[in-house]
């Protein structure tokens, strides 16, 4: 954990049920990498000209229930973390941003309730993926990690210097849920060997793991609509072939269609 990073993990919380499983599913990471949650929600400026008293009270009293719920949701677990709360006003995206810069981890909900339709990941949490200068969850149900150990993490790899950054991030995610791993890598030539020799040396280093690689002949969109139900988190890098926008937007929720399956986007490794 980069220590330079001070401010937890936070999470963007909107009064959306999402959010309430978002939130969740980040005390379980404040509590692995030991440091505080920090629940967030974001008042949207009012394109109004003049300031109407009882709508800004009422857009508070809004914002201060979707903060009190995310944070009775926590404490109902009993879980041993600490909690900070905060209200900012801004535009989401921006907002956002700014309170996870100094952060170990962003966690949004699939499914918030203004950025999304029933189903469909929201264009915040796509934006946000692709400019956080930390990792960013992008949350569709939460499972303790001591109950989903059937199903697996699966770790995108390509030939991009940030591959042993996803490697990690990813072992250490499978470590924590005793889940085993499967690494699509790119298959043919000089990347095919150069992934190999990688995954051999963290199969070494990860002796625990039940980890397998899954040769890659086309996106990864198409192993995830095969084996939805079975896979619990998708681990993968900013810097992926054909962006990330696809695999946390409107395709890459096509493949993941109903399933509970979680996406963390890892950030470049020279991101700060």
């Amino acid at each position: 954990m980069d220590q330079s990073r001070t401010s937890g993990v936070v999470v963007g919380v909107d009064g959306s049920a999402a959010a309430v499983e978002a939130a969740l599913w980040a005390t379980d990471e404040a509590i692995a990498l030991g440091v505080p949650l920090r629940l967030v929600h974001v008042i949207e400026p009012t394109e109004q000209m003049t300031i109407d008293v009882h709508e800004q009270a009422h857009r508070v009293a809004t914002a201060e229930a979707a903060v009190r719920s995310a944070l009775a949701a926590v404490e109902a677990t009993e879980r041993p973390v600490k909690v900070d709360m905060e209200i900012l006003e801004g535009r989401p995206v921006e907002a956002l941003l700014g309170a996870a810069q100094s952060a170990v981890l962003l966690c949004v909900g699939a499914r918030g309730l203004k950025h999304a339709t029933r189903g469909r990941i929201g264009s915040t949490a796509a934006a946000l993926s692709a400019a956080a200068r930390c990792p960013v969850a992008i949350v569709r149900t939460h499972r303790p990690h001591d109950s989903a150990t059937d199903r697996a993490v699966v770790i995108e790899i390509g030939d991009a210097a940030e591959g042993d950054t996803v490697l990690q991030r990813g072992l250490d995610e499978a470590r924590r849920r005793q889940a085993a791993v499967r690494v699509l890598a790119p298959v043919g030539g000089v990347s095919d060997s150069r992934s190999q020799r990688r995954l051999a040396e963290w199969q070494h280093r990860y002796p625990d793991l039940d980890i397998t690689s899954v040769p890659s002949r086309g996106d990864i969109l198409d192993y995830l609509a095969a084996h939805a139900d079975s896979i619990q988190l998708v681990v993968a890098g900013r810097g992926r072939a054909g962006g990330v926008a696809a695999l946390v937007g409107p395709p890459g929720n096509a493949a993941l269609r109903d399933s509970d399956c979680s996406i963390l986007v890892c950030e470049p490794h020279n991101a700060l």
